[in-house]
């Protein structure tokens, strides 16, 4: 009896210390390698190229929108002003133009024609004066003065006619082919300037290019909206990769196009694959590791992404993402 007492004994003593083995052994063996990243996502702002009074904002919180959905308006009083004025800009040099095409106005023409008629004839009446006075001249019966002051006066008719004649043709031809040109141009350059406005006007209207969610409404109907400031924030989901902060000994498990499992505890226990899409070209911080008992070294951190080769439903931005190694 009494040396079954002892082997029990023993048999409890020899458990013990081999639990007690086990015990330190695991408290001292190294654990698994972990890492542990974040999901993030492509995220756009929605903002004016012009300053502004925000009229309506069409969205919310949480709300998804797709490309070419109008996400706010502005009110600009300035704007409808500078387009009234280049709309009347456009309708000014618009006439112009008409007018240089055109040339003068039937009635223009006939009162320039009975001017040069005018005058012709008193050329001609001072013509018929001058033969007369040199005639008497040549009797000696008028001065030479005379008949200097009368063919001055004749010189002074022609000339006049030659003017007015000038005037009736040009009123006739029209506006010179330059001043046609230039008036077309001022047209076209009108319109340009309505068209600027017009384009103005269109931003008022503010759309997005992107699909996503709604994650931020930065301003409010009413409030000022300055030039590029961003009022709605979205954010596209469909675009999401995890980050990851891996230290230069593991990186040959996280070559650019490695594929790895890693787990997601908000969506629950189930491991999602991922393919790496970038790697850091340059280390960032340092952690020191000793790679024996007497001596170790500083080890670079590297960023990498990688993005879910698969969609996965419930996806936020800022999910712990964990890769077990």
């Amino acid at each position: 009896m009494k040396i079954v007492k002892t082997v029990a004994a023993v048999i409890v003593v020899a458990v013990i210390v081999v639990w007690l083995a086990i015990r330190f052994h695991r408290a001292y063996e190294p654990g698994p390698e972990r890492l542990q990243g974040q999901i993030e996502a492509r995220e756009y702002s929605i903002s004016s190229k012009l300053p502004g009074r925000i009229a309506r904002v069409l969205v919310r919180r949480g709300n998804q929108v797709t490309a070419g959905q109008t996400i706010f308006t502005l009110a600009s009083p300035e704007i409808e002003a500078r387009l009234e004025q280049a709309e009347a800009g456009k309708a000014a040099a618009g006439a112009l133009s008409r007018q240089a095409e055109n040339g003068a106005r039937p009635q223009e023409v006939q009162a320039a024609r009975e001017q040069w008629l005018k005058a012709k004839a008193a050329a001609e009446l001072m013509e018929k004066t001058y033969v007369r006075i040199q005639s008497l001249y040549d009797d000696g019966v008028l001065p030479e003065q005379k008949r200097d002051e009368v063919y001055t006066k004749w010189q002074a008719a022609l000339h006049t006619e030659q003017a007015a004649r000038a005037v009736y043709e040009m009123a006739e031809e029209g506006a010179r082919a330059e001043i046609k040109e230039a008036a077309k141009a001022r047209e076209n350059m009108a319109a340009a300037m309505v068209k600027e406005v017009e384009a103005y006007a269109d931003e008022t209207t503010v759309k997005t290019y992107h699909d996503g969610e709604v994650s931020q409404v930065l301003l409010r109907a009413g409030e000022l909206a300055p030039q590029g400031f961003p009022v709605v924030t979205i954010v596209d989901m469909e675009d999401a990769w995890v980050v990851l902060q891996v230290r230069e000994d593991l990186l040959e498990r996280f070559h650019k196009g490695a594929e790895f499992e890693a787990r997601i505890p908000a969506l629950g226990e189930g491991t999602h694959r991922f393919r790496v899409t970038y790697l850091a070209v340059m280390g960032d911080f340092a952690t020191w590791r000793p790679t024996d008992t007497s001596t170790g070294f500083d080890m670079r951190t590297f960023e990498i992404e990688a993005r879910p080769l698969e969609p996965i439903e419930g996806l936020r931005v800022g999910m712990s993402v964990l890769v077990d190694l």
